[in-house]
């Protein structure tokens, strides 16, 4: 939306902007599909949501569902599904947002169908009702006998100021990306809501165990025998160093390409830098990589090194010694990535073309670490443990 447009819809009252968008809707021949119902026969039914980024909610759901006695339906906004992982329901954000019709069947299905709810990021799980204040709809589901639970995933509950004082790569130090003044307020809310809500509360990655101490970490998931392949590695004179930041200035990559362009001008490495590519397509890309630069400012790792890891391929990223404590615990084994931070890139990058051996050993570790901590089981036992059989 232009800025002036924009500026002009939020003095519309709410109940103007739900009759002026469902109309835009229907003129456009939208028809909301209804919400998902899970299988009646299971003691626990959950529903996950709104967010499903990297296709969690959707690895969530059937990890619970691995057990045999849960039914778990997932749904997103199609706007945060753009590289298109799998989801069980999605449907438009100015539905959830505006049309009245499906708040009250969305809230009528999980009073009715359902028996607890994840919901992720701290988004409205029923979009704009009430104005998407989470405490009126946290209550409606709470009076309606369901169990409610957070999930954080990132940024939703990582407090700025915290994150810039504990570790001196962290994106909050500047505003390149975005200024953390205005992130501040928003986490601290959550964090707030969160509290208040006396929710079980589940963090995705291990670092964000600073901002919410009392969380379970649950992990992401991912299908290891989908990026398991035999490709060699490091058999190539240049050797091939991938990076594909889905968010550039958080990962660091306007620190790390130019190293890396430097290297490969120099002939040294073959340097591809990749954008927008969907998650179906990267398999064949990390098989055919040697190295893959990850993210340098968070102190954390995620889902893209996971598969990277289950790739076989070798993973640079700079992860906190607190994160790599807390899933040794768990994993009883270490975290198989190279500490690398923006300081070292070029000088770990000549470390490998040096010493291949050293590093395929390494990246050896990659699968079995995944399998052991990312690979669905893990989260099941966690979710069971302290939320569905709680």
């Amino acid at each position: 939306m232009h800025p002036a447009a924009e500026r002009l819809w939020k003095l519309v009252p709410k109940l103007g902007q739900d009759t002026i968008a469902t109309a835009v809707d229907r003129f456009k021949g939208v028809v909301p599909p209804p919400p998902p119902l899970p299988d009646a026969d299971r003691a626990a039914r959950l529903f996950i949501g709104p967010v499903n980024y990297a296709g969690q909610g959707y690895q969530w759901g059937r990890a619970a569902e691995s057990t045999g006695r849960v039914s778990a339906r997932n749904y997103v906004h199609d706007g945060n599904n753009l590289l298109l992982y799998p989801a069980d329901y999605t449907v438009s954000w100015r539905t959830t947002e505006h049309s009245r019709a499906w708040q009250r069947a969305m809230a009528d299905t999980l009073a009715e169908h359902y028996t607890h709810v994840l919901i992720e990021a701290c988004y409205p799980i029923l979009g704009g009702m009430f104005s998407g204040d989470m405490r009126r709809q946290i209550s409606l589901m709470r009076n309606a006998g369901l169990k409610v639970a957070f999930v954080g995933h990132g940024t939703d509950v990582r407090l700025p100021s915290l994150h810039a004082q504990l570790d001196e790569w962290s994106y909050f130090r500047d505003a390149d990306w975005i200024d953390p003044a205005l992130v501040e307020p928003v986490v601290a809310a959550n964090l707030q809501l969160i509290a208040d809500t006396k929710a079980p509360v589940f963090v995705s990655t291990a670092g964000l165990l600073l901002d919410l101490p009392d969380a379970q970490f649950l992990g992401v998931i991912i299908d290891p025998d989908r990026w398991a392949n035999d490709a060699p590695l490091l058999e190539r004179e240049r050797i091939k160093v991938v990076h594909a930041p889905t968010n550039p200035i958080p990962k660091g990559t306007p620190y790390v390409a130019p190293v890396a362009q430097k290297l490969h001008d120099e002939g040294l490495i073959e340097y591809v830098e990749l954008r927008g590519i969907p998650n179906h397509e990267m398999p064949a890309v990390f098989a055919d990589a040697d190295v893959v630069l990850d993210q340098f400012r968070s102190g954390d790792y995620g889902v893209a090194a996971c598969e990277v890891m289950a790739s076989g391929r070798i993973v640079l990223a700079h992860v906190s010694d607190q994160v790599r404590d807390e899933v040794a615990s768990h994993a009883g084994m270490p975290l198989p990535i190279h500490e690398t931070t923006l300081e070292n890139v070029e000088a770990t990058l000549r470390d490998i073309v040096a010493r291949r051996d050293h590093y395929r050993e390494l990246a050896r570790k990659g699968p079995e670490f995944v399998r052991r901590l990312h690979s669905g089981e893990f989260s099941r036992d966690v979710l069971m443990q302290h939320f569905l059989e709680a």
